[in-house]
């Protein structure tokens, strides 16, 4: 991945949707311009060590996380 740069409110609402349980990869790849293994790398880089394995159990074959095997049409927080 090249070194993608975001400022701080975006990359702190790439973390926020990648957390929340009902926006799709898919919808922050449309926000951002960045795929589910740059969501992972950002994570990674971002978090400590054992959120990010939290957060990596939580979202391994979820689907409302894949839009390909969800109805999930929402991805637009209450923070937005």
């Amino acid at each position: 991945m090249e070194k993608m740069l975001f400022d701080e409110l975006a990359l702190n609402r790439i973390i926020e949707m990648a957390w929340e349980d009902r926006t799709p990869f898919d919808a922050i790849e449309e926000q951002f311009g960045i795929k589910e293994n740059d969501v992972r790398k950002i994570m990674r880089r971002e978090l400590k060590p054992s959120s990010f394995k939290l957060w990596r159990e939580r979202v391994k074959g979820r689907k409302t996380k894949h839009k390909k095997t969800s109805d999930a049409k929402r991805f637009k927080s209450k923070n937005q």
